[in-house]
């Protein structure tokens, strides 16, 4: 299992929905956020996107310095930018931090804030967009390695003559990502993408996904490797974790959660439709918003895109991870708020208990113990006696 974190360039809070136990969101919180996950061991980070986040790439390229593996998922936008500034935007990051950018390729579906953007097209037509783009980004840096130029003739975009000139350390390019749900966006997925990600709807409605993909990849002769997007909530015992997750969600009223739900119901996501389904709009009981055992659809009430949560004990989050393992998952892209001690709680209670994970300094063998020297001579020991 790859495990990856989150950094909260939309802000971070000890409450969903309210100011109430939030801290601002700057490059110090980043960096705090980064260096903790580049130390306990997380394979990278997700930056999100979009008009309601400080620009990823822009953050992104300021962790650099303060990180030694950490890789960085971060947004490219068909439609938005062109293929040759994003190509060679990614060579230049993946040089600077020495081969440690993966691509999210992200359509979009929000068309209000995407005509704010200044893109004026239907859902279909975004994807015949990112297909084009894809074309051409590949190709350009595909051909850097051996200063080439290249040409393409579609139907929304071209390139007469284009070359990124500074190929990036991956090859022939860095790793492209990509989620969305509708067929439009399954078939470019199968064509193009390396790694398929989904949010965390319960594992049967994931394993449909899953061959629905495979059968689309497999038809371009291509193979396609699986994540998910989960935020997490895992406490010493089960107990505890629910009721922070009641606590998360305390301070919200019924306004906030119809404006939240106003909103997201005006996007042509299908992706984002199929998360306001597993919880109805509603607040609801903890047996309501529970989906599936320990997923819980109680974040997706006020936040969009990935909008459930493992909810449990350590036990029951590994089983639960394991269970979407098996479906072919292979990447976890985790969050949880806040999102610096949440790193800490899930590296200390489940990598432990997870295959080849343990939190663990990236710095080499610690020169001292783990936890406070008792007695002012004595070694703590690995557990309570």
């Amino acid at each position: 299992m790859n495990v990856f974190w989150f950094i909260p360039t939309h802000g971070d809070s000890r409450y969903l929905g309210t100011s109430e136990g939030a801290r601002a969101a700057d490059l110090a919180y980043f960096q705090q956020v980064a260096i903790a996950a580049d130390t306990l061991g997380y394979e990278g980070v997700l930056l999100p996107t979009g008009r309601s986040c400080e620009d990823a790439w822009v953050v992104a390229s300021s962790l650099i310095a303060a990180t030694r593996r950490l890789k960085f998922l971060v947004a490219i936008r068909p439609g938005l930018s062109s293929p040759g500034l994003s190509a060679r935007m990614a060579a230049t990051f993946d040089r600077l931090s020495n081969g440690r950018l993966l691509i999210n390729v992200v359509t979009g579906g929000d068309s209000a804030e995407l005509e704010g953007d200044g893109l004026f097209v239907d859902h279909d037509t975004r994807y015949e967009i990112t297909d084009e783009f894809l074309h051409i980004w590949r190709k350009l840096l595909a051909a850097s390695h051996t200063n080439e130029a290249i040409d393409f003739d579609g139907k929304h975009l071209g390139s007469k003559g284009g070359k990124a000139l500074y190929p990036p350390v991956q090859h022939p390019h860095p790793p492209l990502w990509f989620g969305g749900s509708s067929p439009a966006a399954h078939d470019m997925a199968g064509e193009h993408i390396d790694t398929y990600l989904t949010w965390g709807e319960p594992p049967e409605a994931v394993a449909k996904k899953i061959a629905d993909i495979r059968q689309r990849a497999a038809a371009h002769g291509r193979t396609i490797r699986f994540g998910v997007r989960l935020h997490v909530i895992v406490r010493e015992t089960e107990e505890e974790a629910w009721a922070d997750a009641e606590r998360l969600i305390s301070r919200l009223d019924d306004e906030t959660i119809a404006r939240a739900q106003s909103a997201f119901g005006k996007m042509d996501s299908e992706g984002q439709r199929r998360m306001a389904a597993l919880h109805g709009g509603k607040r609801g009981t903890r047996k309501e918003l529970e989906v599936y055992p320990n997923l819980w659809a109680g974040v997706g009430l006020v936040r969009g895109g990935a909008g459930t949560a493992l909810v449990g004990n350590p036990e029951q989050v590994a089983a639960r991870m394991k269970e979407y393992a098996d479906l072919g998952i292979e990447t976890f892209i985790l969050s949880g708020y806040p999102h610096l001690e949440e790193s800490y709680r899930f590296a200390e209670l489940v990598f432990p208990l997870l295959p080849g994970h343990q939190a663990k300094s990236t710095n080499g063998p610690l020169s001292g113990p783990f936890g406070e020297v008792v007695g002012n001579q004595y070694l703590p020991r690995a557990s309570a006696s």
